[in-house]
């Protein structure tokens, strides 16, 4: 957390077009009906007020005011406290640390594999995307049992596992027949309007 000297008066998020860490908090923006100004960056020429925002230099990169916040979970769930409505995370704190938990679960197992996976090297990108269709694969029950992802309601669980399944085929992970409830799943997520409005050229590119 950073306190910035020039005040801006419209929140702001620097995004990556094509990462699925800034996509899932411009999914949270869209959700929320936030008024933002997106300012998409090409990671191989970032912008200067971005390093002078966030000593990591990386997307996202959130500012409101005099707050600047970078990691999408911490973005994320800042988002939903500071917009209450319509509310993302459970309100009793049992259900919120177990969402914490398959959220923590989602980073670790899927966003892992993406520098993998976007790697350009066929042999790690290969074993990335074996993993990554095995671990989707050994979820099944999971997608299986509710509307949304372990629960009723749309939530920020949601909001990270959209991203993934998104990229998919960009990815060059296809999933079997058996398969059928996550696709069914994603369908949901896809027809939502906030996933809709979320999606920058690039990513619409990735599903033609």
């Amino acid at each position: 957390m950073v306190l910035v000297a020039n005040r801006r008066s419209v929140m702001t998020l620097f995004s990556d077009p094509a990462c699925p860490q800034s996509h899932r908090t411009r999914i949270v923006l869209a959700e929320k009906d936030v008024t933002v100004d997106v300012i998409h960056i090409d990671p191989d020429k970032k912008p200067e007020d971005l390093a002078d925002l966030n000593p990591y230099n990386s997307v996202p990169t959130l500012v409101d005011r005099d707050l600047v916040l970078y990691d999408a979970r911490v973005i994320m769930e800042y988002l939903d406290e500071r917009f209450p409505h319509p509310p993302l995370m459970p309100v009793d704190p049992v259900s919120r640390a177990r969402a914490r938990l398959v959220l923590y679960h989602i980073e670790r197992d899927w966003y892992g594999l993406i520098s993998d996976l976007s790697c350009g090297e066929e042999k790690r990108a290969g074993v990335a995307r074996k993993v990554l269709r095995e671990s989707l694969l050994a979820s099944l029950d999971v997608f299986r049992a509710k509307p949304f992802f372990l629960s009723e309601e749309f939530s920020l669980v949601d909001c990270s596992v959209g991203p993934i399944l998104w990229r998919l085929p960009f990815y060059g992970v296809k999933l079997p027949s058996p398969a059928g409830v996550i696709k069914e799943y994603a369908q949901r997520l896809f027809a939502r309007p906030s996933f809709r409005e979320s999606l920058s050229e690039a990513e619409l590119e990735m599903r033609p």
